[in-house]
């Protein structure tokens, strides 16, 4: 059953919810945890920020590649997007979702983008450190609503061996179609891992959503 999975354990940091301005949801890898992925907290900008971490069961939000068929993914997909839904409701009841961000790595980052399509609309920013929207193709039917702006990055290499190219620009093709404003950056011989210039793209998305805000 979808409950069997990624039942709520959630880490935090930064400010508590009722203070801050703005929160982050970070989302780890593949083999990752929670904690893992809170140390991404050192190199951003995040003074005025909530942060939480979903910790997934096993340590994977599904068990085969991001590219097999979703149903060979479930029923571990359908519990980490539901999963991510229950943290974004509880955010949502002290922060605006135009000042909630999404941020992850490799297979966290595949979610990240796959929620963030299912539930479009305004959100401070979506950040993918190397990945792209979930399925052997794009199921353009799972998803709805419009961005309306929304910042959302996708930084990869031109040699990933989990993320092909095709996938992460079908991804930011249908991601603009939506309303995002999306920026791809290609590393040529980038390993799986998280570049400084990555960094620095997050860190204005997380930075300059303040003045493009819609309310």
């Amino acid at each position: 059953m979808e409950t069997s999975f990624h039942n709520n354990e959630v880490l935090t940091a930064g400010l508590p919810l009722d203070k801050a301005s703005k929160a982050l949801i970070l989302v780890h890898g593949r083999g990752g945890t929670a904690a893992d992925i809170l140390q991404l907290q050192q190199h951003l900008l995040l003074k005025d920020f909530a942060i939480f971490a979903p910790q997934a069961t096993q340590n994977t939000w599904y068990p085969y590649s991001f590219l097999a068929p979703p149903a060979q993914n479930e029923p571990w997909l359908t519990a980490a997007i539901s999963s991510l839904g229950r943290l974004m409701e509880r955010v949502q009841k002290s922060i605006a979702t135009d000042h909630i961000y999404l941020a992850g790595f490799s297979q966290g980052a595949c979610l990240s983008l796959e929620f963030a399509a299912r539930h479009a609309q305004r959100f401070g920013g979506v950040i993918a450190f190397t990945g792209g929207l979930i399925g052997d193709r794009i199921y353009a039917d799972n998803y709805q609503g419009n961005f309306a702006g929304t910042p959302i990055y996708i930084g990869s290499s031109d040699t990933d061996p989990h993320v092909p190219l095709t996938r992460v620009y079908a991804s930011e093709n249908i991601l603009n179609n939506m309303g995002a404003i999306v920026q791809t950056d290609i590393f040529p011989g980038m390993a799986h891992t998280i570049l400084e210039p990555e960094i620095a793209a997050a860190n204005r998305i997380l930075s300059g959503n303040d003045q493009s805000a819609t309310r």
